[in-house]
């Protein structure tokens, strides 16, 4: 009897040792990042001040590039579309003053549009800021980012080349963005931690903020999960206020650790101050594993009310359309945003959008013939697989099904709990 209970010992020893081994999240580490209130008086004030410069002289085109930079400041740290709005609008403003004589107006006005997801018209003032030729290399960075966000992948390697003539910071960071999309993930963590490295060095805390963040999100889909963790904290760290890395901690601890509970309230707080649609479905998902169905259409309910906003105008556009196809069974939907994706950045990620809403409408024809001219083999993104993995299984292409699985079996983390059951069935 006493042998029977020495093993029942060991054996609840075991799970209990298993059901511990995936913690690495303290919450001591993050607490205080929970309680501080967000306080935005000091950037209204400066809006205040800028605002009677302008009233003083509407023709001083400095002034309006000054209340954009304060307006963007307060988008960053609020999540309010109307602020991006704003900086658009006196940015767009301080280009008529000056006839689009000024290449900086211009580039500030092009990463305003790229945080619209407005690649085509980021590109159109971005090239004209370039044949003006002044601070080139300037320019000839962002045409990086904005040819590699249209899936003009040529076209971005040669400016990326150019870029490298520059060295630093700014180069690093790219070049990981590069091995990232090309699959090269150890490539990537590499260059961000250099990049990472020269912004601890320089000590400047928005490039170690933005550095550590990225880091984070490599850690994480390289399975480093700790890394991972602690550069969402680095970062929490300089800016007690970072919603997105609340949000990655939140994903650990709902995605590795099984605290769904946890993550929902660290969500729940950075919702009550920033205001963002995609969190309200990153809580529907959460809600939807716990059985939450209340909270869950609650949260979705949400995300319509938030993106249905026309500021938003195509930013929301992919997150809509995979609501769409995996929440609310309206396929047709999806394929008309889908197709708008694939019209305003025509990526594999954007065909691969179209190819699953298709699947979902019962077109696997149409979807199996768009994943494999323009998805398969061009992109290394775990959801991506998922789609053509399902399809391909639809189609009885099983050999192709078990190639893609061991991958997204190791994807796991990063494709979340309920994604990485349907795995388990393929």
């Amino acid at each position: 009897m006493k042998t029977i209970h020495f093993y029942i010992s060991i054996i609840l020893i075991a799970i209990l040792a298993s059901s511990c081994s995936n913690t690495i999240t303290q919450k001591a580490d993050f607490a205080q990042f929970l309680e501080t209130a967000v306080d935005l008086d000091p950037l209204e004030a400066d809006v205040a001040f800028w605002t009677k410069k302008i009233k003083n002289d509407e023709n001083q085109h400095p002034f309006y590039v000054q209340r954009s930079a304060v307006y963007q400041k307060l988008f960053d740290a609020s999540g309010d579309i109307v602020n991006l709005k704003l900086a658009e609008k006196d940015l767009v403003k301080a280009i008529e003053l000056t006839n689009n004589r000024n290449s900086s107006y211009l580039r500030a006005l092009a990463s305003n549009y790229i945080s619209q997801h407005r690649f085509k018209e980021s590109l159109q003032l971005l090239t004209s800021a370039q044949e003006m030729g002044d601070h080139l290399i300037r320019t000839q960075k962002m045409l990086f980012d904005v040819h590699l966000e249209l899936g003009n992948y040529t076209t971005a390697q040669q400016y990326l080349k150019e870029v490298e003539k520059d060295g630093g910071f700014d180069y690093y960071i790219r070049l990981a963005k590069w091995e990232d999309h090309n699959g090269n993930l150890e490539g990537a963590i590499f260059n961000m931690e250099r990049a990472a490295s020269i912004a601890e060095s320089s000590n400047l805390n928005s490039l170690k903020q933005w550095s550590y963040t990225n880091l984070a999100d490599f850690y994480g889909h390289a399975g480093e999960i700790e890394k991972s963790y602690q550069h969402f904290i680095k970062a929490l760290q300089i800016d007690p206020q970072d919603a997105y890395a609340k949000k990655g901690i939140a994903w650990i601890l709902y995605s590795y650790e099984n605290q769904p509970k946890e993550a929902l309230a660290i969500l729940e707080h950075c919702t009550a101050y920033y205001k963002s649609p995609d969190y309200e479905l990153l809580k529907a998902q959460i809600a939807s594993f716990i059985g939450n169905n209340d909270l869950k259409d609650q949260s979705i309910k949400s995300y319509i009310a938030m993106s249905d906003n026309p500021l938003y105008g195509d930013m929301y556009n992919s997150h809509t359309a995979m609501m769409f196809n995996d929440e609310l069974s309206q396929p047709k939907n999806a394929i008309t945003l889908a197709k708008e994706e694939v019209n305003n950045r025509p990526t594999p990620a954007s065909y691969d959008l179209l190819a699953w809403s298709y699947y979902n409408a019962d077109e696997t024809d149409l979807a199996l013939q768009i994943i494999d001219e323009k998805v398969y083999g061009k992109t290394f993104e775990p959801a991506v697989l998922f789609h053509i993995a399902v399809i391909y299984k639809e189609a009885g292409r099983i050999d192709e099904v078990n190639e893609l699985k061991e991958e997204l079996v190791a994807s796991s983390y990063e494709l979340g709990p309920l994604t990485e059951s349907k795995v388990n069935q393929l």
